[in-house]
């Protein structure tokens, strides 16, 4: 009997290993998906400051160090948002979000594959102009740079080998300050909710 226990453990052991080569044969995973923003636009101005939300282009790109534990890069390109203040338009920006996070993979070899993550936002603030009157009356100005923590949560759903449904759903912080004439006149939290669906291809 102990010997069957033996060989039963060995060949337990083999199965693991294999799968754990297997999972470890392809480190890099890249994403592309179509994200959907929506701010939470919290001012401290007194102007009830809001940037629209909107549906974005995204791509990202993960390298596994083991099956479970993966960093992911995210990138898009520079996007245009109106400006608002009370719901009228006051101007536009453009702001480029990069963010690194590293991840936790559950059950990295079934076809179900959810995963937590937590990481570091940079966000430029750039294009950032203004309406002719609101010019002149506050000679408003934003900080161009803001950094803040993301949280995390998605799934990928195996479609055919190396080929997977991506959800995805992040909570990041991204603030300004907000000047007029010089002189800080509070704090614009636009605190995205993102939540993401693609496809991600294992390579």
């Amino acid at each position: 009997m102990s010997k069957k226990i033996v060989l039963a453990t060995l060949a337990a052991l083999s199965l693991a290993g294999t799968a754990q080569a297997q999972a470890m044969q392809e480190p890099w995973l890249v994403r592309v998906r179509a994200v959907h923003l929506d701010a939470a636009n919290k001012d401290s101005t007194g102007l009830g400051l809001a940037i629209n939300n909107k549906t974005i282009p995204e791509v990202d790109i993960s390298y596994f160090f083991t099956p479970n534990i993966a960093a992911e890069l995210v990138l898009t390109y520079p996007q245009k948002h109106d400006l608002k203040a009370g719901g009228a338009k006051i101007g536009s920006l453009k702001h480029l979000p990069p963010t690194l996070s590293l991840q936790y993979h559950f059950a990295p070899t079934a076809t179900f594959r959810p995963y937590i993550g937590a990481g570091l936002n940079y966000t430029r603030f750039s294009s950032v102009n203004f309406a002719p009157a609101v010019v002149a009356a506050l000679a408003p100005s934003i900080k161009k740079n803001s950094y803040g923590l993301s949280l995390q949560v998605g799934a990928d759903i195996e479609l055919a080998k190396n080929l997977f449904l991506n959800v995805d759903i992040k909570k990041v912080q991204i603030d300004t300050t907000v000047y007029s004439h010089g002189q800080s006149a509070g704090k614009f939290k636009v605190d995205p909710l993102l939540v993401g669906v693609g496809l991600g291809w294992r390579f």
